[in-house]
């Protein structure tokens, strides 16, 4: 299904320009380094017996297409994503993958969902970037049923993840425009404190949330490096924008900066997230 009447926020413009195109081109690779991630929401599905259940910011789909295989006859999945190009993808991928699996290519933060249609709600660092937090989740959980579960990966704060803003602090000193993260806007780390994320999950009719600390080892072959950090975070959304030549300066400055994570032909960081955990 497709949603014609987007809004024009930021987030929007960037999910289907830049960034939801250079998700597209790596969802392999993507898919690849966040496996077990994907892992821990498919059993967290497994473990409420959930058989309606909604992905959050499902991107190219792999988290939702994994929990519909999971579900079998049993139930179905479908994913929400304001990403046109992200969700065009997607549904290839379910015509081969699951049958089960259905996608919307909308803002969950808006979209008229059927009340209460989900006994469960969860996503992979897919709900960091509304526009407005309180009236998203208020949303979600008017598509929840009674005693609905929301399970929620998203990333920690910046300081816990220094992998992630590598890039943009090699190339801070020569490249002054990269865009600058604003930690109470719509962002990665927009939920790094857990006192902000009770609270807004509170005034938005969620109860009982609980958030753990989850450190996840992740991997990636070397040989990817470069088009990891030349397509993704600030760094990335500037990068299609420069010369040539400023552009090789920053891959020949940024690279080095990496060092710390790579061993042998593969990359290895941590993510650092939270496990949020939720009942409507």
């Amino acid at each position: 299904m497709d949603v014609t009447h987007q809004s024009d926020s930021e987030q929007t413009a960037l999910w289907n320009g830049p960034a939801g195109r250079a998700w597209v081109d790596a969802q392999g690779l993507l898919d690849q380094v966040f496996r077990s991630i994907e892992d821990r929401l498919v059993e967290e599905v497994d473990a409420r017996s959930a058989s309606q259940v909604l992905d959050v910011g499902c991107g190219t789909g792999s988290t939702t297409l994994a929990v519909a295989r999971h579900l079998g006859s049993r139930g179905y999945c479908v994913g929400i994503d304001v990403s046109e190009p992200m969700i065009a993808a997607a549904r290839v991928r379910a015509e081969r993958e699951a049958p089960l699996a259905r996608f919307i290519r909308a803002d969950a933060q808006t979209y008229a969902f059927d009340p209460a249609s989900f006994d469960m709600i969860i996503s992979r660092f897919g709900v960091m970037f509304f526009d407005d937090f309180a009236r998203a989740f208020a949303n979600l959980r008017s598509a929840a049923t009674d005693n609905a579960e929301l399970r929620l990966v998203a990333w920690r704060g910046a300081a816990e993840n220094p992998f992630r803003t590598t890039a943009e602090r090699a190339a801070a000193p020569f490249m002054p425009n990269i865009p600058v993260r604003q930690p109470d806007g719509p962002g990665q780390f927009a939920f790094a404190d857990p006192q902000r994320v009770s609270r807004i999950l509170e005034q938005s009719g969620w109860a009982d949330t609980d958030l753990e600390r989850i450190d996840v080892p992740c991997t990636f072959p070397e040989k990817e490096l470069v088009g990891y950090f030349t397509r993704f975070g600030p760094l990335g959304r500037i990068l299609p924008e420069v010369d040539e030549q400023t552009r090789r300066r920053a891959i020949d400055t940024v690279r080095p900066a990496f060092d710390l994570y790579v061993h042998g032909s593969e990359v290895r960081f941590t993510a650092a997230c939270w496990m949020i955990r939720a009942r409507a």
